[in-house]
């Protein structure tokens, strides 16, 4: 709440339009602190009577035990991530939820919330086609309008890259997974649940609002240990804060200072176009050219190195 404060001294007299608990494990939270925040959002700024908020939870039943509090406390959108609906996937993924608690806490969620999103993970070693075919149908008859199938990445500085570079694990070749993709194209859109960015599928007007405003370059503000913000105003023009990413040391910044901020730094024209342009293009609507130039002071011309758009072109793309 002191954080949202200092940032709301910056930014005064906004509308807020989407709250997002995420990264983690925002339902560890006490549903008293969810809460709390929502209502000092609504009392520095003006919190829009039909804005979207979103918690990210496990299907844990320990956390699915606390839904009702978190609905009571204002949170009107779930976000579960529940990864997979094979137990031998999850045990694989490191979850500490089974199946059967996945398929409980999205029956649970339908009956609590006005809406919820879960999300998958495919293209996991030794996934065949068949097999994700029938978990993606599984999974699309339990959806209510949004779901979110991302492919396995493995990331340097994880427990999967160290045993992915020992051959532990071996992901599917590049033309497996583009079949993986493609019959996650097919069945989505056949189930009325089209692509409106890369990895998520919602029926129409059922897209989330918060994450739309991350990819069409809106600003928002980052509260909390590690969270990164946009914000553009009138006096410091467009800024890109960070905060401290260990929770002892945001705390502690907090608690002396009234925010936990690493970093805040301008961004030129040319931060704001690629950031533009690499956050649009993620969309199927794409980028605003009008939008564009007024968001970031150049044309799309100006903005893309020369030629690249003719190679782009030539290539297919």
């Amino acid at each position: 709440c002191a954080e949202i404060e200092y940032v709301a001294s910056e930014a005064p007299g906004r509308k807020v339009t989407s709250i997002f608990f995420g990264g983690g494990t925002p339902s560890l939270m006490a549903p008293e602190t969810v809460a709390a925040v929502i209502n000092h959002v609504d009392r520095v700024w003006r919190l829009d009577p039909g804005a979207e908020i979103t918690l990210e939870a496990n299907p844990t039943s320990v956390e699915a035990e606390r839904f009702k509090a978190y609905h009571a406390a204002g949170v009107n959108r779930l976000s579960l991530g529940v990864q997979a609906l094979d137990d031998a996937a999850l045990s694989f993924l490191g979850r500490e939820h089974s199946a059967s608690q996945a398929r409980a806490a999205l029956e649970l969620a339908r009956r609590i919330f006005p809406h919820y999103s879960f999300d998958l993970i495919y293209a996991r070693p030794k996934q065949s086609a068949a097999a994700w075919r029938s978990e993606l149908a599984a999974a699309l008859e339990m959806a209510d309008g949004h779901i979110s199938p991302y492919q396995l990445t493995i990331e340097k500085g994880t427990a999967f890259y160290l045993r992915h570079q020992n051959g532990e694990i071996k992901t599917p070749p590049e033309a497996v997974a583009a079949e993986l993709y493609d019959i996650t194209q097919e069945l989505t859109t056949e189930a009325g649940y089209p692509a409106y960015e890369i990895s998520n599928h919602a029926q129409p007007g059922k897209a989330c609002r918060h994450n739309l405003s991350y990819w069409r370059y809106e600003d928002y503000v980052g509260i909390g240990p590690g969270a990164h913000g946009r914000l553009q105003t009138a006096g410091a023009g467009a800024r890109a804060t960070r905060r401290h990413a260990k929770p002892e040391t945001w705390l502690n910044a907090v608690e002396r200072g009234g925010h936990g901020t690493a970093e805040i730094r301008p961004l030129v024209a040319a931060e704001r176009a690629e950031e533009m342009l690499m956050m649009g293009l993620r969309l199927r609507d794409g980028i605003d050219v009008r939008r564009f130039s007024a968001r970031t002071g150049l044309t799309l011309a100006e903005a893309v190195r020369p030629g690249a758009l003719k190679r782009l072109i030539e290539g297919g793309f």
